[in-house]
């Protein structure tokens, strides 16, 4: 293998396996900041060792056997000695993990993912400082991508993800699950968390893929090791719901090229349904809790209306319409709009749907992709072709993911083609 091809592999195992290897390092160092630290020292060593040794049968468990030990070295290397007392603990715990990395690496890996969650949703951080945490460590972004991804300046993120590391460590916040009702306080943040991570594999925001499904299976897993915890908590049902019943399009959102593929136009010979039957059962258990007007079981209420649908001409849009009214009336978002304007549309036409976009409050989605993507489509079923173009040119100006920038470039040509 080239040393380009080891340096992209390396790059992609990183990406894969780093927010599992940084959750297991928390466990250990019991801080966030450190944990970052050697996980980052251990994509280094890869770098240095890998195209001249080659890549590892199990690079997850080569990176955390380097990082364990650069644990160690830097533990015996402590001058201070309250510290180095302290610090001992946790270097014979690293120590105890044994020599088998490859089963160690596995062990736990959900729990732990799960501890990171809760952590990087602690009280103690603000909303945006939790957001940007979640992303760099457990969906593996960079400050830079992060930044375009939010319209806000890199030192913002770097500042903010700087602090909220600093502020776990001096708060000396527990990498444990929360019990009770302090558990019961960050579930919602949790939930949305959770949700993040699978969205950002579900379309990508930025990036040559315009899906991540490792990040999807994370997320999945999460929410159903969640569910174990708090089974009584129709959310939590609901949110898995909606997660399987969206991961079920996963093999039919892309052609073989990786381009992506529209709803209306996929294969439903590919669609997952033991991921539609798991989806439908969580959605009902969640009803049954009674939840059925959680935003998140919405949302799955939504999704299912797709998943039942055996063509895209069978799709129940009226049904998706008035949902789409209850979902607004329990959680106001102008993205909720915008796809309910499009719901609008299927139904009365696209006049209307293009009536209610323009009738809504945007302001806030200036910089967002969608919308001028979904004000081209309405315009080109009204043939108002030139100002379709626009807009679509404007959608893929926005967009950050190539795939998506290349699909709205493509739909403007069509446009003026047709």
């Amino acid at each position: 293998m080239s040393t380009s091809a080891t340096q992209r592999t390396i790059e992609a195992v990183y990406r894969m396996e780093s927010a599992k290897l940084i959750a297991r390092l928390t466990r250990f160092t019991r801080d966030v900041g450190s944990a970052e630290e050697l996980a980052q020292t251990a994509l280094l060593a890869a770098l240095e060792q890998w195209p001249a040794s080659g890549v590892p049968d199990n690079p997850a468990a080569w990176l955390m056997q380097t990082a364990k030990r650069r644990a160690i070295d830097a533990t015996r290397h402590l001058k201070v000695r309250e510290k180095k007392q302290r610090e001992l603990g946790y270097a014979t715990e690293l120590a105890r993990a044994g020599p088998d990395m490859e089963t160690a690496a596995d062990d736990d890996v959900g729990d732990d993912l799960l501890r990171l969650v809760f952590i990087s949703c602690h009280p103690v951080l603000s909303t945006e400082a939790q957001v940007a945490l979640t992303l760099r460590l457990l969906a593996g972004l960079t400050t830079s991508e992060i930044a375009r991804a939010f319209l806000v300046p890199e030192p913002t993120i770097s500042q903010r993800i700087v602090r909220a590391k600093r502020t776990l460590s001096e708060k000396k916040v527990p990498f444990e699950l929360p019990r009770g009702e302090e558990r019961r306080a960050r579930l919602m943040s949790v939930l949305a968390v959770i949700y993040l991570i699978f969205n950002e594999g579900y379309s990508a925001t930025i990036g040559d893929d315009w899906v991540r499904p490792e990040l999807c299976q994370d997320a999945l897993r999460l929410a159903r090791i969640l569910s174990g915890l708090m089974p009584d908590e129709p959310e939590v049902h609901g949110l898995t719901a909606l997660m399987a019943l969206q991961a079920s399009r996963t093999a039919a959102r892309i052609d073989a090229s990786g381009a992506p593929v529209l709803l209306a136009e996929q294969n439903r010979a590919r669609w997952d349904y033991t991921l539609i039957g798991h989806g439908l059962r969580a959605l009902e258990t969640a009803e049954r809790l009674g939840g059925a007007r959680g935003p998140y079981a919405l949302q799955a209420a939504l999704a299912a209306c797709h998943a039942r649908a055996t063509t895209a001409e069978a799709t129940d849009w009226p049904r998706i319409a008035d949902l789409y009214a209850e979902l607004a009336a329990v959680m106001e978002s102008p993205v909720v709009e915008l796809n309910r304007s499009v719901a609008i549309g299927m139904v009365n036409g696209p006049a209307a749907g293009l009536a209610h976009l323009d009738g809504s409050d945007m302001s806030a989605l200036t910089g967002y992709h969608l919308l001028p993507a979904v004000r081209g489509d309405f315009l080109t079923k009204l043939g108002r072709i030139d100002e379709a173009r626009a807009e679509l040119l404007r959608g893929a100006e926005l967009a950050l993911n190539e795939r998506e920038k290349k699909l709205l470039r493509d739909r403007a040509a069509a446009c003026g083609s047709g």
